[in-house]
């Protein structure tokens, strides 16, 4: 017997009065649910029922049963509703990792909205130039710039890392504005200090873009300052000490406020793909999956889904 089951239909028995619309409620034939509480009652060793030819009514101890099975069945009601709840609503720690300057500069501006959407949800953001393996650090996302590997993961392409080459309006006035790639040779340009072996190391000694007809150009630089920081480079360029190849999403609001000027507008420079990575066990996790959908509608390069999306590892570039 089960016990569940022959409680429910005890129930619809005495609120529906009768077997039959016990029966047609629960989706049994009125014989099953006779049997039902014929077995409940073999069970509990009492008459639930006190049955005549025109009528039934319950017993003494079938009122308090009824009670207490009205309070049993409510409260697995309320348990099943509960572990919905946990499955639909996103609650819980989410551990990202991303890039310091991307991290800083793009995700970090988005998580206000998303903390006011999801309130239950507590966030652990790491900004690092470093690897980080899911698994072994427990990390539920990251973002990854560069080419990437095939692998277990799930990768949803964001919008390219683009780059600006800029410079203060001080230094501009005191060395000249160079109008075409050659001029830069004879500039202090600043360099992001790539770690050994990374496959954007070139940018040190020459920068690489396409011109307006879309010819590749390629200009060997020089300069005194080469730092592994974008942020520490952008402060270096705002103070005059050169031009620098420098992230979109650092400098746009000095752009924009005349603190930087835009050089080269017409040459393309090189950009760096952008993907959200995580675990595809993780995905149905209610906190993941609310997190890479918010992430991929503000920032998704072509507003993929889930479908779409490629498995991939990475061999990532960070500034």
């Amino acid at each position: 017997m089960d016990l569940f089951q022959a409680m429910t239909v005890f129930v619809r028995v005495v609120e529906s009065g009768s077997l039959t619309r016990a029966a047609e409620l629960s989706g049994l034939s009125t014989t099953m649910v006779g049997n039902h509480l014929r077995a409940l009652e073999q069970r509990l060793g009492v008459s639930l029922l006190k049955r005549t030819t025109r009528r039934q009514s319950l017993t003494e101890f079938g009122s308090a049963y009824y009670q207490r099975c009205v309070e049993v069945l409510g409260l697995v009601n309320d348990s099943e509703q509960l572990a919905q709840q946990v499955q639909t609503q996103a609650h819980g720690t989410l551990r990202i990792s991303a890039p310091p300057t991307f991290g800083a500069e793009s995700l970090m501006p988005l998580l206000p909205a998303f903390m006011a959407r999801y309130p239950a949800v507590k966030l652990d953001v790491v900004l690092t130039e470093r690897l980080v393996d899911l698994v072994e650090e427990g990390f539920d996302a990251v973002v990854r710039l560069g080419v990437l590997e095939p692998s277990s993961l799930i990768a949803r392409p964001l919008v390219d890392y683009g780059l600006t080459i800029c410079a203060a309006p001080d230094y501009l006035a005191r060395h000249g504005h160079p109008v075409r790639p050659e001029q830069l040779a004879d500039h202090e340009c600043l360099s992001f200090a790539y770690p050994a072996g990374d496959e954007w190391r070139w940018t040190g000694k020459h920068w690489r873009m396409l011109g307006p007809a879309g010819d590749e150009v390629i200009v060997d630089i020089s300069g005194r300052l080469q730092a592994n920081s974008a942020a520490g480079l952008r402060r270096a360029v705002l103070g005059g000490l050169g031009i620098a190849m420098l992230p979109d999403a650092l400098v746009q609001p000095d752009l924009d406020q005349g603190r930087l000027v835009g050089l080269l507008g017409d040459h393309r420079l090189p950009q760096r793909p952008v993907h959200l990575l995580y675990g595809q066990d993780r995905y149905r996790s209610p906190k993941l999956r609310h997190f890479v959908e918010f992430v991929v509608q503000r920032l998704g390069k072509d507003r993929c889904s889930p479908e779409n999306s490629m498995r991939s590892g990475s061999r990532d570039i960070s500034t």
